[in-house]
């Protein structure tokens, strides 16, 4: 199965030296405008959200980032391999070969979230295989398959239920199986959803092995992950930190107002309880709110007037 590059760059508008911090930003600016829940065209949107943050979850990973950058002059934009007849990005590597009984399976993820670009080089794709300590002409258990499932908060927040085909080759034979993979409410990062008997077929009638599909919860622009907690920077303007004020943030069920205090201080949390993400109990994790103080870039002259006075009359001294 051939498998053709993805330039994260490009699909996140940024050159390949981009800090990490010109990453956030621009992967802020493209989930605002392709959120599903925002787009126009859904379906469009929806491809495009999933493309962004595939991108940002390689790129803004160090680690992740190295190893795709190692790929250097071993690709070229638009080209195929790995897989069956094509050519591995690395030198001695097979992807997607099943290191069980034969080594000739190969297994590729529709629906999932996730390209199978990201598969080869960073997705998981098998388990443990069954029946260790058994003689050869014994039954023996299929393998588990793993993938990677890419979840939004959204998900996340009020559970799913997601088509996922996998496509299983063995040889010149390709076997397409779609199954109905139900997301809790609650889902964790890392966490594995486990699809019983939908494993590699086992041998000389042993049972088949299982699919689990690791949960990776796909980067939103508002809010970032915490366990339960869900964390929001907010930007105050000078005189909300200083005088106090009634401000809105969103939530993933809507927008809810907070009270800042007088004298709230830059980095400052605040907690909304049970704004969170559900858990099992019932109960829900909180939102935490972060604030930032937030400088005009420009003022007019008259402003610049009221910030001389206030520097002349202001007794406060941050440096004393």
């Amino acid at each position: 199965m051939s498998v053709q590059y993805k330039d994260y760059y490009q699909s996140l508008g940024v050159p390949r030296t981009a800090t990490p911090d010109e990453l956030k930003k621009a992967f802020r600016k493209l989930a605002r405008e392709f959120h599903p829940d925002v787009a126009k065209d859904k379906k469009r949107a929806e491809e495009k959200f999933k493309e962004i943050n595939e991108a940002y979850e390689v790129l803004s990973d160090p680690a992740k980032r190295a190893k795709y950058d190692q790929l250097g002059e071993n690709w070229k934009s638009g080209a195929d391999f790995g897989g069956a007849g094509g050519r591995s990005p690395y030198p001695g590597q097979r992807p997607g070969r099943s290191p069980g009984a034969g080594g000739d399976a190969e297994f590729e993820f529709d629906g999932a979230g996730f390209s199978s670009f990201f598969e080869q080089m960073f997705g998981s794709r098998y388990g443990q295989p069954g029946g260790f300590g058994q003689p050869a002409e014994e039954s023996e258990r299929g393998q588990d398959i793993e993938g990677d499932i890419m979840v939004t908060l959204e998900e996340a927040m009020h559970g799913s239920i997601r088509d996922v085909s996998v496509r299983h080759r063995v040889g010149r034979t390709i076997k397409t199986e779609t199954h109905h993979v139900k997301i809790p409410a609650g889902v964790t990062e890392g966490q594995k959803l486990r699809v019983a008997g939908r494993g590699e077929a086992g041998t000389s009638g042993g049972t088949a092995g299982d699919l689990y599909l690791r949960v990776r919860l796909a980067r939103n622009p508002d809010f970032e992950v915490d366990g339960h907690n869900l964390i929001h920077e907010v930007e105050l303007a000078p005189w909300e930190a200083v005088l106090g004020a009634e401000i809105q943030v969103p939530t993933l069920t809507g927008r809810v107002k907070i009270k800042i205090a007088p004298g709230t201080q830059n980095g400052q949390k605040l907690r909304v309880r049970g704004r969170g993400l559900p858990q099992r109990d019932g109960a829900g994790g909180d939102l935490i709110v972060v604030t930032r103080l937030a400088l005009p870039d420009k003022i007019s002259e008259s402003e610049k007037q009221l910030w001389e006075q206030l520097a002349r009359e202001s007794k406060f001294k941050p440096r004393d």
